[in-house]
């Protein structure tokens, strides 16, 4: 369920709002004349949030990589290049 909070907690109850933030590991929903007007997350959450954000943009390139046909190998073939590769063997192909 959000936690929502008037922008006057802001100000009069700020530690409260930090320590929500932090205890619960949700953003906290500042409504301003009962609007939503900001949203307060704590620093790790907003990493987090980040690190999810580029994850997804990787994969949108990976798939589309993956739609543009490109030459694929199979897993046993790439395990047996990089170990014959970490095994000083000359491969080729």
């Amino acid at each position: 369920m959000p936690i929502i909070r008037p922008i006057s907690d802001l100000r009069n109850n700020f530690n409260l709002i930090s320590e929500t933030c932090h205890k619960e590991g949700e953003p906290v929903f500042i409504t301003k004349n009962g609007q939503s007007d900001l949203v307060v997350m704590s620093h790790a959450l907003y990493e987090k949030q980040q690190a999810l954000i580029e994850l997804y943009q990787k994969l949108a390139v990976a798939e589309q990589e993956s739609a543009n046909n490109m030459e694929r190998i199979t897993h046993e073939s790439l395990m047996g290049k990089l170990r014959a590769k970490v095994n000083g063997k000359d491969i080729s192909n």
